[in-house]
């Protein structure tokens, strides 16, 4: 049996692949929990500076739950909760990786696949790519932590059209929508996110991290701590900072370690 999560590394990029496609990707129960070990694992390798996520084959990024697991994974009160905090906990580990994550969208991206698409920083699609969070057709309610992933993305308005109509909907309208970051064409979307997944890798780590970190924290109201804005200088005393400013005086490449 094929392993339903498979890993490629290329030099210092990692590719995750949702090995489902006869299932149009949909993960079960322990595909979560084998996907979120994957991420807290791979954004542990010093070696590694960005990871992409794509489904295997052409129909779907990830069409979500398998709904064959329903009756065994989600009858009841208990099997539904620890069902949730296993996919919360896949969503949770893209988003708070320690590195940069790129969801690579093909095909269908409906329900837990596009809430783990909206945990990824960015996200580029395939031109013939289609998106929706059928909760209602089920009866299922998203949960606060996706409710702010979802509303983060697209804003309230966007979130309950989203919700309340629970169709799907093309690539075209979920950039409208401030959805996914990026459409390119169908043939081109690998070439586009090994690009971009490059150039995320080609910078800073340590910049790429506290960036991260900081758009976060502006999403919250309260105002600032004076260890937070004093956190601000931190870069200077950071080996990347001096091999980045003295690199751009010599005219070379910078050699970051993330240090």
């Amino acid at each position: 049996m094929a392993d339903s999560i498979i890993v490629d590394l290329r030099k210092d990029i990692g590719i995750i692949t949702i090995n489902r496609p006869e299932k149009r990707n949909a993960l079960r129960q322990k595909d979560w929990i084998k996907l979120a070990d994957t991420l807290d694992e791979l954004g542990a390798n010093h070696n590694l500076r960005c990871l992409i996520i794509k489904g295997a084959g052409d129909a779907a990024f990830c069409a979500g739950a398998d709904i064959s697991g329903f009756e065994s994974e989600r009858s009841t009160r208990q099997k539904v909760k620890s069902y949730e905090e296993a996919t919360a906990r896949a969503f949770d580990a893209a988003h708070t990786c320690q590195i940069p994550v790129i969801a690579m969208i093909n095909g269908f991206c409906l329900g837990g696949g596009f809430e783990l698409a909206l945990g990824c920083d960015l996200r580029i699609a395939a031109a013939s790519a289609k998106f929706g969070v059928p909760a209602k057709n089920v009866g299922l309610f998203l949960s606060y932590g996706l409710l702010e992933l979802l509303i983060d993305a697209g804003g309230k308005a966007n979130a309950i059209e989203v919700l309340l109509e629970g169709r799907i909907f093309t690539a075209i309208e979920a950039k409208s929508k401030n959805l996914i970051t990026r459409i390119v064409d169908d043939e081109k979307l690998l070439e586009e996110a090994m690009a971009v997944a490059r150039n995320v890798a080609n910078g800073a780590p340590l910049t790429a991290k506290w960036h991260r970190k900081a758009i976060r924290r502006i999403a919250q109201s309260d105002p600032y701590s004076s260890k937070e804005l004093e956190e601000q200088y931190d870069y200077a005393d950071s080996e990347d900072y001096e091999e980045g400013f003295k690199s751009f005086v010599e005219g070379r490449k910078p050699i970051f370690k993330g240090k």
